[in-house]
């Protein structure tokens, strides 16, 4: 089973947004840390936001990384966002069991 260490999560997000609220749901409830930014509130957020996302500035953009497995959503539905928790959980499982 993948340590939740294994994965990274980083939600660039508002409080306003209500699809920023549902990815906060569905990061919740995935049982992994995640470190959420305020893009209104958190100096140089936005801007770290837009260049993450490629020039894009929506929210919510979601960097999720798990050993070599790097994936960023920008304005994910809950269905996308759950595959992709799906993905980095496997991709670091079995990155662990590489290390045993």
């Amino acid at each position: 089973m993948a340590d939740a260490a294994d994965v990274s999560i980083l939600a660039y997000m508002t409080d306003w947004c209500p699809d920023c609220r549902d990815a906060h749901d569905v990061l919740r409830r995935s049982g992994l840390s995640f470190q959420m930014v305020n893009v209104e509130t958190a100096p140089n957020a936005e801007r770290d936001m837009i260049q993450l996302a490629e020039g894009i500035r929506k929210v919510p953009t979601i960097l999720i990384e798990a050993g070599p497995h790097r994936k960023v959503l920008v304005e994910p539905g809950v269905e996308d966002l759950r595959a992709a928790l799906r993905e980095a959980k496997l991709a670091a499982t079995q990155q662990s069991d590489r290390r045993k």
